[in-house]
């Protein structure tokens, strides 16, 4: 059974000032998501589900799915903010997506087979979708072990301004004890820090693992979504900026002994757009591992 790999391609792009999923980074105007699909179908990966939002769908289908029906099953959900479970309504004055976690809700009726989960903006590098592919490929598919793909920190910043992180903890065998979701980190006179809700800064490992959203999942995890969607809503439907993330089901999960987490490490490059000025800089490094020969100049 072939592993699906799920695209969360719904979000806002309000630090980069666009629509990132779309932007044409590569030299024959391929987009981040172009490498990703490429690494995971010749890593074994057989089919893509994309969560967009309504207002790009037309954009996402001429640009994204058109080309790729010939290359790849793929297809696509909806991510809306009203795509509530029965008895809970969008608060007054709600604008704000629910998160993550709640974007892989809209999947749920796609997926039966054990899969992965990537963010659109972000470039994962072959190594990773191979190790992934690999791991979900022997798991049992009615299981709970899971995995992520771990990236050190000091690969996973920008130089153009602060980013959020979920810094890992694993044991003595990879396995993940949980996710701290860290905000405001950056390299700060030579050394990596978060800034704290007082604007000190604050030491960090730079060689400390990360979560950059790269995911591996048995099909049973949407059930523990579900749940955990309720559980959150009854919790902080009323606060205006709050969001249900997928680390914060999966750290519940670890708690509670209903999973284990298998962290990956990978000595792939990772790099993604989050600032606009971050743009040259993705460009020069795809231009790069072309001109190295790890892509074609033109993938499809």
């Amino acid at each position: 059974m072939k592993p699906t790999l799920l695209v969360l391609a719904a979000g806002m792009g309000s630090r980069y000032g666009g629509l990132k999923q779309t932007d044409k980074l590569g030299p024959s105007g391929e987009t981040i998501i172009d490498y990703s699909v490429f690494d995971a179908k010749r890593a074994g990966f057989g089919k893509v589900v994309f969560i967009i939002r309504e207002d790009i769908r037309q954009e996402f289908e001429d640009t994204i799915i058109e080309q790729y029906k010939k290359h790849i099953d793929c297809s696509y959900v909806l991510q809306a903010i009203d795509k509530l479970p029965e008895g809970f309504s969008v608060p007054e004055g709600r604008v704000k997506p629910w998160g993550t976690a709640h974007a892989m809700l809209m999947a749920a009726d796609e997926i039966k087979e054990p899969f992965a989960v990537i963010n659109a903006d972000d470039f994962y590098g072959y190594e990773a979708f191979k190790l992934m592919a690999e791991f979900l490929e022997n798991q049992n598919p009615e299981g709970s072990n899971y995995s992520m793909m771990g990236y050190h920190l000091y690969k996973t910043l920008s130089d153009f301004g602060t980013v959020s992180r979920g810094i890992c903890k694993a044991d003595e065998n990879h396995l993940l004890i949980d996710v701290e979701e860290v905000t405001k980190i950056a390299r700060i006179e030579n050394q990596v820090s978060f800034i704290d809700e007082n604007e000190k800064t604050h030491p960090i490992d730079e060689k400390s693992l990360v979560s950059m959203n790269f995911w591996g999942f048995m099909p049973g995890f949407f059930d523990a979504l579900k749940a955990g969607f309720v559980e959150f809503l009854k919790e902080k439907i009323n606060v205006p900026k709050s969001e249900y993330y997928i680390p914060t089901e999966v750290n519940v999960m670890l708690e509670d002994g209903r999973a284990t987490v298998k962290v990956i490490p990978t000595s792939s490059d990772w790099f993604g757009v989050t600032y606009q000025e971050d743009k040259p800089v993705a460009m020069a490094q795809l231009e790069k591992l072309v001109e190295q020969g790890v892509y074609p100049k033109k993938l499809w």
